[in-house]
């Protein structure tokens, strides 16, 4: 159970802020995860939303390498709800359950291919070494432009904001979901 009650309706927040509700509940379908705790204070939760809309539904970088860097965020904050969420879609988006697994069990990289292998790479030294080494860094923008470099890093940024929120306040993914080991 999550450490703050978790809000889900519009009639949870003040009429003024209802709108941020139903904007968040329109473009996900619904409030839960993040959002549902976010929504204690609106206006933060109303602009990560608009953020995160843009990197998942807008965003330069392919389905499958999006939801890659997702799980890489995921599995190297240890954020069991977004990797919950996030495994099964990577896998519906195209990624690799070999990749998938590598990811979850910090595996090394040779299975991969190139491109995994440079997401994946990227992510965890990202995340590990708070810097991006030259050759990633540069393997990373030839690759993806420097456009997509800038969305691969956002990407894993905000989600990792989000991992920081659901690991603080104890959301938990629903019964029955991937797991990380």
């Amino acid at each position: 159970m999550a450490r703050v009650p978790q809000i889900t309706s519009k009639d949870q927040v003040a009429p003024d802020k209802q709108h941020i509700v139903d904007a968040i509940a329109g473009s996900r379908g619904r409030v839960s995860g993040p959002f549902a705790v976010l929504l204690h204070s609106p206006e933060i939760a109303d602009r990560v939303a608009h953020l995160g809309a843009y990197i998942r539904f807008e965003s330069t970088l392919s389905g499958a390498e999006r939801e890659l860097a997702i799980c890489t965020a995921a599995r190297e904050c240890d954020c069991q709800y977004v990797w919950s969420d996030h495994a099964p879609l990577a896998l519906q988006e195209g990624v690799r359950q070999e990749t998938i697994n590598v990811v979850a069990s910090r595996g090394a990289l040779d299975s991969l291919t190139p491109d995994e292998a440079l997401i994946v790479r990227f992510g965890r030294e990202l995340f590990r070494d708070h810097h991006i080494s030259e050759a990633t860094f540069q393997s990373a923008q030839t690759r993806f432009g420097t456009q997509g470099v800038t969305e691969l890093t956002a990407t894993m940024g905000y989600y990792s904001l989000l991992a920081c929120t659901l690991n603080a306040f104890e959301v938990i993914p629903q019964p029955g979901t991937p797991r990380m080991p």
